[in-house]
C-alpha cells in the first residue's frame, strides 16, 4: 500500500534528479520538462507578508536568510522528512551530498553563500533552485518551492526589470497546471491588495490550485479581525482559508525556540474571542498537515500522467539517440571499421542515385540524348564547307600542280579539318556528366544521415570523391578525343570508292554515245559543290558515330569507375593512417556531441523516474 512519505518522497528523489541535470522547468524547450509535470507547492507572496516565518513555522527551525529587501533570490526547494521522535534533526544540500548540518544558522549561512555563488554579490535573481531536505520528528513529509518575494519597486543596485522578472519566474512555477499555490497576505493589509491572491486569480481563476494563508494576525488594529476572509465570505477558495501567527520581532531578537512559538500560536487561537471556534483549522502546523495531505492526494491523481509523459520521452529519446549514433569506440580497429561502414553507407545512396533508386542519375542520360546531338547539329560545317571555303582548302592542297581526277588532298583535309571540329561535343559531354557525378556525390553525402555526425569525416569523403572524379574525366577527354582522332586517322575507304563510280554512271545515263571523256568539268562550281557534299556527307556519318561512341566512352571511362571504384584510392589512405588521425576523423560536432550527451543524461534521469514510480505499490 502507498503510504504518504512514499508518494511525497518519490516526487522529492524525482525533483533532485531533475534539478542535478538542469531541469527545473522554464525556457529550455529542447526536452520536455519532467520537473514541470511533477506536482509541487509554491510559495508566493510579497516582501514582507510574512513569508520566510510561514515556512519557518511549518519546519519548527530558524534557517532562512533575513534582512531587507529581496532576500530570497533563487527558488528554494524545501523537501521536509519525518524522522522517528527523538531522532537528531539535520539538514542536507543536493549541492553538498553526503554533507549532514545540525547547526541550523550554518544552513541560513549557505543558502547565502550559495545564492551569492549563481547571482553573485549584487541583488540578482536566478531561476536556478537550490535543494534542501530537511530531517525531523518535528515536521509532515511535505515539500515546498519558496520563491522570491513579489516586489512592486526596484531598490538600489537592481536593474529596473527585476519588478517584471520576479514575476516571470514566480508565474513560470504558478501557472502550470500541476502546481499547489500556497499564497501568503498579511491581515493588517486589504486582501484586495495582495500581491500573491491577485497572481493566484490571474493563474488560478477557480481557486482550486489556491490555499490562501493570513498571516499578523495578531498585528490587526484593534476592535477588527479577520473573520471575512478566513470564513471564505470576502474571496472564497476551493480550499480553506489559513490563519498564521508568526514570531514578533522581539521573539525573533531573542531567538525564541520555533516549538516554543508553535505553542503561543496554539494557545492564541485557543483564546482568541475572534478565531476560537476556528482553532482546529488555525495555525502553522495545521496547513502543513493540510497542504502534505492535499499534494499526497494530487501526487496519487498525476502519477498515471506522469507514468505516461516518462515513457513516451523515453521512446523519444531513445529514437533520438539511435538517430545521433552511439559514442564511437577508442580503440583503432574499431574506428577503422566505424570509417568504412560511413563510407559503405555514403557509396549505397551514391549507387543508388546512378541507378535510379533515388533521383539524378537520369541527367547522365540527358546528356547523351540532348545536349550532346545538339551540340553535333550547331557544329559550324555550313561554312566550312562553303562553296569558297572548299575551293580554297582543294586549291591550296594542289599546290602548283592541279589535280588530275580527284582532289583527294582537298578532300582528306577538308574531313581532317571538319572531323577537329567534333573535339568541342565530345569534351563537353564528359565535362556535364562530371558535373552531374560531382552534383550526385554532394547530395549523398548530405543525404548520408550517418555522416552528419562527422564534418571531418564527411569532408575527407567529399574531397576524395572529387579527386576520383577528376581522374576519371581527365582518361575519359583522352578517350573521347582518341574516339576523335581514330576517325581523322584512317577514313572509311568504301565510302570514297563509290564516289568515281557514282559519277561515271551519271554521266553514261546521261549520253550512252559520249566519248570517254570526263563526266564532269572539275574546275567547275559543281564540281567543288560535290566536293563539299562528299564530304558532308562522310562527317554526317562520322557524327553518327560518336553520337553513339562518345556515351560508350564516357559511361565506360567514368560513370562505370565512379560506381565500382569511387572510393577505392581513399580506402587505400585511409588503412595507413594511426589511431590519433583516424580519431581526428571521427571528431564529432561540439553541438551534436552536447545533444547527445543531454539525451544520454535525460534518458537516465526518465528510466531512473520510471524504475522510482515501479517501486512503489500502488492501490487506488
Amino acid at each position: 500500500m502507498t503510504t504518504m512519505e512514499s508518494l511525497i518522497g518519490l516526487v522529492n528523489r524525482i525533483q533532485r534528479a531533475c534539478t542535478m541535470l538542469g531541469d527545473y522547468g522554464g525556457g529550455d524547450n529542447a526536452f520536455s520538462s519532467l520537473w514541470e509535470a511533477l506536482p509541487s507547492v509554491a510559495v508566493v507572496g510579497g516582501q514582507s507578508s510574512g513569508k520566510s516565518s510561514v515556512l519557518e513555522s511549518i519546519v519548527g527551525r530558524d534557517f532562512l536568510p533575513r534582512g531587507s529587501g529581496i532576500v530570497t533570490r533563487r527558488p528554494l526547494v524545501l523537501q521536509l522528512h519525518k524522522t522517528e521522535q527523538g531522532s537528531q534533526e539535520y539538514a542536507e544540500f543536493l549541492h553538498l551530498p553526503k554533507r549532514r548540518l545540525s547547526d541550523f544558522s550554518l544552513v541560513r549561512k549557505e543558502i547565502q553563500d550559495e545564492t551569492d555563488r549563481i547571482t553573485g554579490k549584487t541583488k540578482q535573481i536566478s531561476p536556478v533552485p537550490i535543494h534542501l531536505s530537511i530531517y525531523s520528528p518535528n515536521v509532515v513529509n511535505l515539500t515546498l518551492i519558496d520563491l522570491p518575494g513579489l516586489t512592486k519597486v526596484a531598490v538600489e543596485g537592481q536593474p529596473e526589470s527585476i519588478v517584471e522578472d520576479i514575476e516571470n519566474m514566480v508565474r513560470t512555477y504558478v501557472e502550470k497546471p500541476n502546481c499547489i499555490i500556497l499564497a501568503i497576505s498579511p491581515a493588517n493589509q486589504d486582501i484586495a491588495t495582495s500581491d500573491a491572491i491577485k497572481l493566484a486569480r490571474e493563474v488560478d481563476p477557480s481557486g482550486e490550485r489556491t490555499f490562501g494563508v493570513l498571516t499578523k494576525l495578531d498585528l490587526m488594529d484593534k476592535g477588527t479581525n479577520a473573520l471575512d476572509v478566513l470564513e471564505g465570505r470576502s474571496y472564497r477558495l476551493q480550499h480553506p482559508w489559513v490563519g498564521i501567527v508568526n514570531r514578533s520581532q522581539a521573539d525573533i531578537n531573542k531567538n525564541v525556540d520555533m516549538i516554543v512559538a508553535r505553542r503561543k500560536e496554539r494557545e492564541y487561537f485557543a483564546t482568541s474571542p475572534d478565531y476560537s471556534h476556528l482553532a482546529s483549522k488555525m495555525g502553522s502546523e495545521y496547513l502543513a498537515k493540510l497542504l502534505s495531505q492535499h499534494l499526497e492526494s494530487v501526487i496519487r491523481a498525476r502519477i498515471p500522467s506522469i507514468t505516461s509523459l516518462i515513457n513516451k520521452s523515453i521512446e523519444e529519446l531513445e529514437k533520438e539517440l539511435d538517430h545521433l549514433g552511439r559514442p564511437i569506440a577508442l580503440d583503432a580497429g574499431a574506428q577503422l571499421y566505424t570509417i568504412l561502414e560511413l563510407c559503405r553507407a555514403f557509396d549505397r545512396i551514391f549507387k543508388e542515385h546512378l541507378d535510379g533508386g533515388r533521383p539524378g542519375g537520369d541527367r547522365i542520360y540527358g546528356v547523351f540524348d540532348n545536349q550532346l546531338p545538339a551540340a553535333l547539329r550547331k557544329l559550324p560545317f555550313d561554312r566550312h564547307l562553303s562553296l569558297q571555303n572548299v575551293k580554297r582548302v582543294v586549291s591550296e592542297a594542289d599546290g602548283y600542280q592541279p589535280h588530275l581526277i580527284a582532289p583527294e588532298q582537298g578532300y582528306r583535309r577538308l574531313i581532317e579539318s571538319a572531323l577537329n571540329y567534333f573535339r568541342g561535343p565530345a569534351e563537353a559531354s564528359v565535362d556535364a556528366v562530371h558535373f552531374v557525378l560531382k552534383e550526385l556525390v554532394r547530395k549523398s553525402v548530405g543525404e548520408t544521415q550517418e555522416l552528419k555526425r562527422f564534418p571531418t569525416l564527411q569532408a575527407e569523403i567529399a574531397a576524395a570523391s572529387n579527386e576520383a572524379l577528376e581522374r576519371f574525366r581527365d582518361e575519359s577527354k583522352k578517350t573521347v578525343i582518341r574516339l576523335v582522332d581514330m576517325e581523322s586517322s584512317y577514313l572509311t575507304v568504301d565510302f570514297f570508292r563509290r564516289l568515281p563510280q557514282e559519277i561515271e554512271k551519271i554521266g553514261n545515263a546521261a549520253n550512252p554515245a559520249a566519248p570517254a571523256t570526263p563526266a564532269v568539268d572539275r574546275y567547275a562550281e559543281g564540281h567543288f559543290r560535290r566536293i563539299g557534299s562528299n564530304v558532308s556527307s562522310y562527317v554526317n556519318m562520322v557524327s553518327e558515330t560518336l553520337r553513339l561512341t562518345i556515351p560508350k566512352a564516357v559511361v565506360y571511362c567514368q560513370v562505370r569507375e565512379a560506381k565500382q571504384s569511387l572510393l577505392n584510392y581513399f580506402y587505400t589512405q585511409i588503412g595507413k593512417k594511426e589511431a590519433k588521425q583516424l580519431s581526428q576523423l571521427l571528431d564529432e560536432d561540439p553541438a551534436l556531441m552536447e545533444r547527445r550527451l543531454q539525451c544520454a543524461k535525460r534518458l537516465e534521469l526518465y528510466k531512473a523516474a520510471r524504475d522510482e514510480i515501479d517501486s512503489v505499490s500502488w492501490t487506488r
